[in-house]
């Protein structure tokens, strides 16, 4: 009974060789994965905000006597915008510095008189203590016609007037905007998902339409809270804008950059969807005739017609890349040519036509 089993399994073996042998070899354009560089990325909205930027508004009740800028100008730090009027400020100023004056010349009389111990101590404390305080209300009248002076806190440029000479001011109203634009900042939103995939130093390369050209920046900070509306974290990079091209409140599209990384790179018209899952027809090398395997992998990210294999093949093995649409598992193959980079099937047929044509 068993030698007449290994006979029939053996002429089914033979019976399934000749079959496929007998099938016509179907001519294919296949690659050989090597590990290639690759440069993960993702893609958001931020949105751009001047390195520092600050609403000028006055701090007192008062008058403009005189504005110092233009709409648009660029200033420097220290420089005078507004000035308010300060005549009685002034005054009190003058007056202050008097009383300082004789302060320090009673205080200094009866502190040479201390040295010869012909005053008493507690008649010294009194002076210097009249002293401190005259100083004190110099310094506090000095404040007060400082507060009548606004000035620029940081090197930039000023955005529209919103006051003339002779406006009346109070506290919190509105003189004009000061923004540093020589760095921006760009706040992006990223789902929290991707959370892991950014970290400071990251490179990041945007566009927007008002301004033609990309301009790159890196991440610098990573908020500490994620939003638990949108499941979305914001993320900090600066651009250099030494050109001032870029302006406060313009929305820019983000292209993320991971470090680059080595990976198994395949063109996506190798893959073979069945429902959620990806094949590719790898070929059996040791075959004769050569033949090809359907073969489950695993995908990642995907990039300019081309897809990341994180699973399922190794380097060294050569997929079918053009041809699979003929292709059954175990079918016979003939090699036509080699997809080395990135050419397009023209290209590799004529490939394939000039190997046929330089063979004997």
């Amino acid at each position: 009974m068993l030698p007449r089993i290994v006979l029939l399994l053996l002429s089914v073996s033979i019976s399934l060789h000749s079959w496929a042998s007998a099938r016509p070899a179907v001519p294919v354009i296949y690659k050989t994965l090597q590990p290639e560089p690759f440069v993960d990325s993702i893609e958001a909205l931020g949105t751009l905000n001047a390195n520092e930027a600050v609403v000028l508004s006055a701090t007192i009740t008062d008058t403009v006597r005189a504005v110092h800028f233009e709409d648009g100008q660029r200033v420097k730090k220290g420089e005078v915008l507004v000035e308010m009027t300060d005549d009685e400020e002034h005054a009190l100023l003058a007056e202050a510095q008097a009383a300082v004056g004789e302060a320090q010349r009673q205080y200094e009389r009866v502190k040479s008189l201390a040295k010869t111990n012909l005053t008493t101590e507690s008649l010294l404390d009194e002076r210097r203590q009249a002293y401190d305080s005259a100083q004190a209300k110099l310094l506090a009248t000095q404040s007060r016609l400082d507060d009548r002076l606004i000035t620029a806190p940081f090197d930039g440029v000023v955005g529209l007037r919103n006051i003339s000479a002779g406006t009346l001011v109070t506290p919190g109203t509105p003189l004009t905007t000061l923004d540093d634009d020589s760095v921006m900042k760009l706040d992006i939103s990223i789902p929290a998902l991707f959370l892991d995939a950014v970290s400071p130093g990251l490179t990041v390369t945007a566009k927007t339409r008002e301004r033609s050209g990309e301009f790159s920046g890196r991440v610098t900070a990573i908020d500490s809270r994620i939003d638990p509306l949108t499941r979305s974290i914001r993320v900090r990079a600066l651009i250099d804008n030494p050109e001032r091209l870029l302006r406060p409140g313009m929305l820019m599209t983000v292209n993320l950059q991971k470090a680059e990384k080595l990976a198994l790179m395949l063109p996506e018209e190798a893959l073979l969807q069945e429902g959620f899952r990806s094949f590719v027809y790898r070929i059996n090398r040791g075959s004769e005739p050569l033949t090809v395997s359907k073969h489950q992998v695993q995908t990642g990210a995907r990039r300019l017609g081309t897809i990341v294999i994180t699973d399922g093949l190794d380097p060294g093995d050569q997929v079918v890349t053009h041809g699979i649409l003929r292709l059954r598992d175990g079918n016979p193959v003939t090699l036509l040519a080699e997809q080395t980079g990135d050419e397009t099937l023209a290209e590799l047929l004529k490939k394939a036509g000039n190997k046929a044509g330089a063979a004997p």
